[in-house]
């Protein structure tokens, strides 16, 4: 269906996936689209429309988080039926059911618990600077090229060196391949290696990733969560040589998985002659118990695919994050690679190099753990004093972020209310592939690019807005 046509200004101030939002949203209200019409891929309307593939993506999430639309694996973004949307974001309370609250403007939002965000104010920038002034001095000619397709060999190196003492991953620089995010990287591996057509994938997971495996025609399969993690009894029940995992700090419920469990995945992928992709996010931050080794680190049969990246533990702004691949796919990977540029920019990656060389990066993570432990005990203790049991917390050892289950109440409405008192947070509904399966009590608060006091305040406000006293 490219019959959508919207009349986009893009030197306006309206950001143009909000108005591409807003268009799709009023023609499904307004019953031009239909329910189980199927929208564009992200690839067809881009082009049909002449916008980037990011600006037609950030729509379509946003569909998806309000519920508008469902996404069906192997088949794409579908429309709601208009009764089952009302029923998802039916969020004003009963004394106030005939008329919706006006959105309230982001300039008036003080305390922003965005998932993603870092710290900034302890970023040891002037050691950063020499480093990028340093690439550029020493190494101007190589770093003013493309770079080498798998990255630079100095900081493969360094990464290879940092992941043994850090996550007891054993690997060569050759194993190691950066790429500018996440996504890119599960894009590339769906692209290069023989990756089977149905991959299998926690729910609720990172719904980042699963548009790259939709967009890479992968066919979904839905994993349920347990309190400690993937559910191995319904991953056996299916037919699958493949999962995506986030085992370290499960995105978004948070949980870790346990050794015991680790054993058992692994144990699944030798059997089934399969792979495991490991994302390993947010394993640098870890506020309760022993810290549990990588699953690649205990793959004595090299079937894990390790992601790693920079985004949460130096800044998102570098977007480079690495793969390690199993000493038996690398040569293969690296060949499919060949007509491909490196996406990562030469300078970003020998100032990088130099700055975990130095020992910037190991001084950097061990300053943010402390700083992020100490917000996490913040957040905890304003919740526990404020909120108390009208609430449960929800994935709390690790990460920078856990859910909140305001239990009886709808988020949608939370949400509203806690704008009115210049606070946002934040429904985790559309990782769920079925928005509709996520408990309509949970919220998600990141707690990465606020200080102590902030964190209280906004609590603070929460108390006021969802229960006034």
């Amino acid at each position: 269906m490219l019959g959508l046509s919207p009349i986009l200004n893009k030197q306006g101030e309206i950001p143009v996936y909000k108005q591409l939002y807003a268009y799709i949203k009023q023609e499904i209200e307004a019953g031009k689209l239909l329910a189980n019409d199927r929208l564009p891929s992200i690839r067809q309307l881009s082009s049909h429309l002449m916008l980037s593939k990011n600006t037609v993506e950030t729509a379509y999430q946003q569909l998806l988080a309000e519920g508008y639309v469902i996404s069906k694996p192997r088949s794409g973004l579908h429309v709601l039926p208009l009764e089952r949307i009302a029923t998802i974001n039916s969020a004003a309370p009963a004394h106030d059911s005939k008329a919706r609250r006006q959105p309230v403007p982001d300039e008036r939002i003080l305390f922003d618990y965005q998932y993603g965000d870092v710290e900034l104010n302890h970023f040891p920038m002037k050691a950063w600077k020499k480093c990028l002034l340093d690439a550029l001095d020493s190494h101007s000619y190589e770093v003013l090229g493309y770079g080498d397709r798998q990255g630079n060999g100095d900081l493969r190196a360094e990464i290879a060196r940092y992941l043994y003492p850090s996550r007891g991953v054993a690997c060569t620089p050759d194993q190691v391949f950066l790429c500018s995010g996440t996504q890119q990287a599960i894009s590339l591996l769906c692209q290069v290696l023989p990756l089977p057509s149905r991959v299998a994938m926690e729910d609720p997971g990172y719904n980042g990733v699963r548009t790259v495996f939709e967009n890479h025609g992968r066919e979904l399969v839905s994993i349920p969560i347990e309190s400690d993690g993937l559910h191995l009894g319904q991953l056996k029940q299916h037919d699958v040589n493949a999962v995506y995992v986030t085992p370290s700090h499960q995105f978004p419920l948070g949980s870790v998985l346990p050794v015991q469990k680790r054993n058992k995945l692994l144990q699944w992928a030798y059997e089934r002659e399969g792979l495991i992709i490991e994302d390993d996010y947010d394993s640098e931050f870890r506020y309760q118990g022993q810290p549990v080794p990588a699953l690649k680190a205990m793959d004595v049969g090299d079937r894990v695919i390790y992601l790693g990246t920079f985004s949460k533990c130096f800044l998102p702004s570098v977007r480079m994050s690495y793969i390690v691949l199993p000493e038996k796919l690398a040569a293969d990977f690296r060949n499919g690679i060949a007509s491909y540029s490196q996406s990562v920019s030469p300078l970003l990656q020998q100032a990088m190099f130099l700055f975990m060389q130095g020992g910037h990066f190991e001084r950097h993570v061990r300053k943010m753990r402390k700083l992020y432990q100490a917000n996490h005990r913040m957040l905890l203790k304003a919740i526990h004093e404020h909120l108390g049991d009208r609430v449960e917390v929800i994935g709390q050892k690790a990460g920078l972020h856990l859910l909140l289950d305001v239990r009886n109440r709808d988020s949608m409405e939370l949400i509203e209310l806690a704008s009115e008192q210049g606070v946002k947070v934040y429904s985790p509904r559309n990782h769920w592939m079925d928005p509709a399966q996520c408990p309509l009590s949970y919220l998600m608060l990141g707690f990465g690019g606020m200080n102590e006091r902030q964190i209280e305040e906004g609590i603070i406000r929460l108390k006021k807005a969802w229960f006034g006293d």
